[in-house]
């Protein structure tokens, strides 16, 4: 009788206590609200160690050692870019950087090329943009016997192979040929010219008529003219010695040199076309319309900037201004966005814009200015300062997660003439912006006089019309011009 009531006894006590345990194993695993949540500090971000040498020619070198894989990687930035060509002949940087690899080498023809990299598991890349040209190279460390001299060759004896120009040409004509299948690249493409003008070098676009007028002496002369090597930043990064990778750029690039006279390279300025006026890009078959609203920005080095990327954050991004209210709240978009986007040696874009329902077009327009007005008339809330600062303190380890990006960006500085620790000083100010300072900027910078509106859609099936924004409405012509040969 005993023995049974202890075996009753001591199973009672054994299922509180598994009650008990599963109850606090139950409490300890109740997710947290967000606001509880607790995280450690960030660690300082440091810049990796690194060494800058000037070659006697000019060439400017970085290297930065990186033992953690077998492998090596370098980009030389060229100063150069799309905005030096003439503007009767656009299109003829971009077939340069694009042939300066696609076209092999006078040591190496293309199929050659082509072939000892894919043997090598390496690449060798080349481009020309708005404002710089690339060359880079990535392989094994135990390849870069090969594939060095491979990258050097196109950087300095590039072959341009008129079969393979006529091929790059072929290529931008059929590019040409589709760049109205995308109702977001119209947008992007046109609100550009809207806001730099057509013949401005930051917003004109490749044409057929301006591919004919391009020879294949026109990209020897372009490369001439700009690929030098006083005109290169190169960086190296990966696993090897420095001294020994300084040795060996100074045996590939230390005898290059160019006689003829240094280009002046002076930079285009940028000016806003249009002001006030509402821009439409009648597509009828489309169902929603694509819409973009701003006015020209300034630049990285403003000294205004930290503040404004702080008023970018409380715009823009989930848990923004534009997401909750024009998105989540009233329903008027698909897709919502506000950006400053500045650029190192030109006034770059404000752009506010997104994608919505035909109907809603006008209603999205109206909202997206109402929420741009309400940021220069109201001071910000206190938790939209500290979430949008947050947000963009976070973001900084995500700049510096290898030395291949910290390279990059100390190239980019020294390349647009910018201070080393640039992004050390914005992190500070970015940390110290205040209510006043966001609400001042807004008030300086955010011009709604100046606002240009473009709508990409069905324009006679929107209800309300456009007409309800602006009595003016001015119809953009995106058919594509034609040539004899097209």
């Amino acid at each position: 009788m005993s023995k049974k009531l202890f075996s009753w006894s001591s199973l009672a006590l054994l299922t509180v206590l598994f009650l008990f345990t599963v109850r606090l194993t139950a409490v300890a695993d109740t997710p947290k609200h967000y606001t509880e949540l607790e995280f450690e500090p960030l660690p300082e971000i440091q810049l990796p160690e690194y060494a800058r040498y000037e070659l006697d020619n000019g060439m400017v070198v970085y290297l930065v050692e990186d033992r953690d894989l077998p492998l090596i990687g370098g980009t030389a930035l060229i100063r150069t870019g799309s905005r030096y060509e003439p503007a009767n002949k656009v299109g003829l940087a971009r077939l340069t950087g694009t042939l300066m690899r696609s076209g092999g080498t006078q040591n190496h023809p293309a199929a050659e090329l082509n072939a000892i990299l894919e043997q090598n598991a390496a690449a060798v890349e080349t481009s020309i943009g708005n404002t710089s040209g690339s060359a880079s190279f990535n392989t094994l460390t135990e390849d870069i016997d090969t594939v060095f001299p491979l990258f050097t060759e196109v950087l300095r004896q590039p072959a341009f192979a008129p079969e393979k120009f006529a091929i790059a040409l072929k290529q931008q004509q059929g590019a040409i040929a589709r760049r109205n299948d995308d109702p977001k690249a119209i947008a992007n493409r046109e609100f550009n010219q809207v806001i730099y003008g057509e013949t401005s070098p930051y917003a004109r676009t490749v044409e057929y008529e301006t591919l004919d007028n391009i020879t294949l002496e026109d990209l020897q002369d372009f490369y001439q003219t700009y690929v030098r090597p006083e005109n290169i930043i190169l960086g190296l990064v990966g696993d090897f010695e420095a001294e020994e990778m300084i040795e060996r750029v100074q045996d590939a690039f230390g005898d290059w040199q160019v006689n003829t006279p240094l280009p002046a390279l002076e930079i285009p300025a940028a000016s806003q076309a249009y002001e006030q006026g509402l821009f439409a890009i009648d597509r009828p078959q489309q169902t929603q319309s694509s819409i973009l609203l701003g006015h020209l920005g300034g630049r990285f080095d403003s000294p205004d900037y930290p503040a404004l990327s702080v008023l970018n954050g409380i715009l823009n991004g989930f848990g923004g201004r534009l997401f909750n209210e024009v998105r989540s709240r009233q329903g008027l978009a698909y897709s919502v966005y506000g950006s400053w986007s500045p650029s190192y040696d030109f006034d770059g874009l404000f752009i506010a814009g997104g994608q919505t329902q035909t109907d809603n077009t006008v209603p999205f327009v109206r909202a997206l200015m109402k929420e741009i007005k309400k940021l220069r008339t109201q001071p910000v809330r206190e938790t939209e300062l500290a979430n949008a600062k947050e947000s963009i303190l976070n973001s900084f380890v995500f700049n510096f997660q290898n030395p291949s990006q910290t390279l990059s960006r100390l190239m980019r500085y020294e390349y647009f003439d910018y201070p080393e620790d640039f992004i050390f000083e914005y992190q500070e100010q970015v940390q110290n912006t205040t209510q006043e300072e966001v609400l001042e900027a807004a008030q300086k910078y955010l011009q709604p006089e100046q606002l240009v509106t473009l709508v990409v859609g069905n324009v006679e099936a929107m209800n309300p019309p456009l007409t309800s924004l602006a009595k003016e409405i001015n119809l953009v012509d995106i058919s594509l011009p034609q040539t004899d040969k097209s």
